[in-house]
């Protein structure tokens, strides 16, 4: 197989990858009754003028599985971290003592439950559509190749080979999407 195709199918492999990782990251911030720090860490205080993640200006702990408690580093980020948690829509009411902020996670519903099964198989599919695309394109410079004088076996070899790749990853995000259902749907 020519270094072309090596690359090709090497940037699909890598470009997959990242989709994949991006959609762990998506569903590890649907929340699933568990309280996690990862709950609060796309959220960003106004930190002297400055957006800076939670996680730079608050310890964040997890004391139990319905809690999460974030300990400014200064007394004075306490009403900044209340304002970023209240305008991020993660629908979780801060409650503040002085020293902690308290996140406290209610009990999901059964309508609740299946409501964020949904959105994890629509972040499901927006993964798959990423896979596809990056499929489609690299079909696509293969077939380029393939009019600046690549051999047509080895464009048939490299699509095979893409397509067995694209099954593989698409097979990896049904899992991610069923083992974050059961996680969800588990009382």
């Amino acid at each position: 197989m020519s270094d072309e195709m090596e690359l090709v199918i090497d940037e699909v492999s890598v470009n997959m990858k990242k989709a994949i990782g991006h959609l762990e990251t998506e569903i590890s911030k649907i929340r699933a009754g568990k309280a996690t720090p990862q709950i609060v860490e796309g959220i960003y205080v106004d930190y002297y003028g400055n957006p800076t993640p939670i996680s730079q200006v608050a310890n964040i702990s997890v004391p139990d599985p319905r809690t999460i408690t974030l300990q400014p580093w200064e007394k004075n980020m306490i009403g900044p971290i209340e304002k970023a948690i209240i305008a991020s829509n993660i629908g979780l009411n801060p409650q503040n003592d002085g020293i902690y902020i308290r996140l406290y996670l209610p009990p999901l519903t059964e309508e609740r439950r299946k409501e964020l099964s949904k959105r994890v198989y629509n972040e499901g599919e927006h993964a798959k559509v990423a896979i596809r695309s990056i499929r489609r394109d690299s079909i696509e410079q293969i077939r380029k190749l393939q009019k600046d004088g690549l051999s047509e076996d080895i464009a048939k070899n490299s699509e095979a080979i893409i397509q067995v790749i694209t099954d593989k990853h698409i097979l990896l995000v049904d899992g991610h999407c069923k083992d974050k259902e059961k996680d969800i749907m588990t009382v």
